[in-house]
């Protein structure tokens, strides 16, 4: 079972804008929600731990926005309590250790793969 990580796991990790341009993730381009072919994974990304709280039968749908924001906005609140990062994957560089969630989107008959860095200053 994955670890449940809390916000103050999500703001120590470090900041997104200080990745050295020769990391492997720094190919990984997603301020905000990014469409990836498949989930991350090793050797790259190490995970971390889950924001699904397994005592929450139906995570909320309900998202959270501040200063004209929307889901894709790179400006967006990483709000661990609110959709959709209430049923987010949480994964680390292995090298820099920049933090990523990722969520899965299934619809009727597509599976969308998202992917968002962690800035620890949007964490709320």
């Amino acid at each position: 079972m994955s670890a449940l990580l809390t916000v103050d796991d999500l703001r120590r990790l470090p900041d997104p804008r200080a990745t050295p341009d020769d990391c492997a993730c720094a190919v990984l381009k997603c301020e905000g929600w990014e469409s990836v072919s498949a989930p991350p994974g090793e050797p790259m990304l190490r995970h971390l731990g889950t924001l699904r709280d397994p005592a929450v039968d139906e995570p909320t749908l309900e998202e959270r926005h501040e200063a004209g924001s929307r889901y894709g906005s790179a400006h967006a609140p990483v709000a661990p309590a609110c959709f959709p990062y209430n049923r987010c994957e949480v994964w680390a560089c292995a090298a820099c250790g920049r933090g990523f969630v990722q969520y899965t989107e299934y619809g009727g008959y597509y599976v969308d793969h998202r992917l968002r860095e962690v800035d620890p200053a949007l964490v709320r």
